[in-house]
């Protein structure tokens, strides 16, 4: 981190720009769900000769895999050139893509557009967090940290609700309020941000391996959103699948050889930290699930127009910062894992309740408006909570490229959820039970989600020092949600072992 300590009104800028930062990539990872309509019957999708539903699906898909293959990558380049400068062009980026994703003229430039804008988003991300604990004192990261990781959380929850609103007026809207956004960002991150601690021994990040982690999670989603329409049986579905499972076992076998691997062994190998990931990859599967599922029940299902549906679903994204807020002010004595544990499990009842009483008529005040609102207090404990638990023992030196590998864990999440969606709403043809199937694959991954917590604590209580890592000044880690920090010695950090004392949040 930064040294030297940055003015207070300096920092809440900086804040601003990382967080609105994280809002508004957040918010594009899921902004298009309610505008898949227009979208639709703009390029002519399901017409003769037209584009299928399945291609549309990639205007999602390709951006969670080329945000989540490149944000390593290009967090290791911003630990060794600078995370400001990695910033302010992967923020430039996101804002150009943003234009060329309204002037798309079909579906496949589209998803052309969709991809530039994840590589964008994939830069400004973990440098965003990275940025913001430097301009922050110790004792306010982990309060920092939830407030980072929340806006992410209630932006890509929020997205149905804004999406509704601009697909009112046309599906371009969607991608055009990033302009205005993105330009004020710009504009204080170039005049405001400034760069903290670089890694000098970093060394060149493995863009072969991002490129395999991109084939293997892309061909895994290829083979189930097109198992309903080619069959499970089919050669093509079984070969887009086998390969998937192939390009991932290459992946790991150039992850263990590489001296600057996509996913670091080393981090990996402080416990909490691989659970915590574990935790953001299953909670996410479920709950980017249930964003798409709601809004495809109401309009589907109850026939509601788009800016109804985007009322509808407000609520629950609406508790999410109030929750992070509360929690930060009432429960700052309670550790981070048993937050995350309580708020996954929260978020499976709520899913169980809406699987149990969402109506094929419009039922929505008893069977989904008390559901939505517990599940996003259940979000605001879960999703910011699995953040803090791994940020708190991240090396110093690299903190951007541990950021990125939870925000990858997070966005792998979300493209299995949205594949195993169309997969089970496919093959029930859209059906009302089809999504209710969905739902309660949902649950199950919450529940799953949940014992990633537990996981978290076990690895804090009963430690397993590194190998190779300094015994000297190693201490066991108290389980208040923001210990006190001590900013620790470092011997020269390596990007193949994290050789110093893990620094506290």
């Amino acid at each position: 981190m930064s040294a030297n300590p940055v003015h207070p009104s300096r920092a809440g800028i900086i804040v601003f720009v990382a967080v609105g930062a994280s809002f508004m990539a957040g918010l594009d990872l899921f902004v298009v769900n309610v505008a898949f309509d227009q979208i639709a019957a703009s390029f002519g999708v399901g017409a003769a000769g037209g584009p299928t539903f399945g291609d549309l699906s990639w205007i999602l898909n390709i951006y969670a895999v080329i945000y989540a293959a490149l944000l390593v990558p290009l967090g290791r380049l911003a630990d060794r050139y600078g995370r400001r400068t990695m910033f302010v062009w992967g923020l430039a980026l996101f804002v150009i893509a943003s234009a060329a994703c309204a002037l798309a003229w079909d579906v496949w430039a589209l998803v052309i557009a969709r991809a530039l804008q994840a590589a964008g988003a994939s830069a400004m991300t973990p440098t965003g967090l990275s940025i913001l604990l430097a301009a922050l004192p110790p004792h306010k990261r982990v309060g920092g940290v939830r407030m980072w990781s929340a806006t992410g959380a209630a932006a890509a929850a929020m997205g149905p609700t804004v999406g509704g609103f601009l697909a009112q007026i046309a599906w371009q809207w969607v991608f055009l309020i990033n302009l205005p956004i993105g330009a004020v960002l710009l504009w204080f991150a170039i005049r405001h941000v400034r760069d903290s601690e670089r890694d000098l021994d970093a060394k060149a990040p493995d863009l072969l391996g991002a490129l395999l982690l991109a084939l293997a999670v892309g061909l895994f989603a290829l083979g189930l959103v097109q198992s309903p329409e080619w069959g499970w049986e089919n050669p093509a579905t079984i070969g887009a699948l086998a390969a998937s499972g192939l390009t991932a076992l290459l992946f790991v076998w150039r992850s263990r050889r590489h001296l600057a691997p996509v996913i670091n062994p080393a981090l990996l190998r402080i416990r909490s930290f691989m659970w915590a990931n574990s935790g953001m990859l299953v909670f996410n599967i479920g709950f980017s699930a249930n964003t798409l599922i709601y809004v495809l029940w109401m309009q589907q299902v109850w026939d509601w127009p788009a800016w109804r549906t985007g009322l509808a679903v407000a609520p629950g994204p609406a508790m999410v910062p109030i929750t992070v807020a509360l929690t930060s002010r009432f429960l700052r004595g309670v550790a981070p894992a048993r937050l995350a544990t309580i708020g996954a499990l929260v978020v499976a009842a709520a899913t169980a309740y809406i699987a149990i009483n969402f109506g094929l008529e419009a039922n929505y005040w008893t069977g989904f408006f008390p559901a939505t609102v517990v599940s996003g207090m259940g979000v605001g404990l879960a999703s910011p909570n699995l953040m803090a638990s791994a940020a708190q023992e991240l090396p110093p030196a690299q903190s951007s490229t541990g950021a990125a590998m939870m925000t990858m864990a997070r966005q792998i999440g979300y493209v299995i959820g949205i594949s195993v969606l169309f997969a089970i709403i496919g093959a029930q043809e859209g059906a009302p039970d089809g999504f209710r199937a969905a739902l309660w694959v949902s649950f199950g991954a919450l529940i799953v989600a949940s014992l990633a917590g537990l996981g978290i604590a076990a690895a804090r209580t009963t430690p397993r020092p590194t190998p190779g890592a300094r015994e000297e000044g190693e201490r066991e880690e108290p389980e208040a949600g923001e210990p006190e920090v001590d900013e620790p010695e470092m011997d020269e950090p390596e990007m193949d072992a994290p050789e110093a004392a893990p620094e506290r949040a």
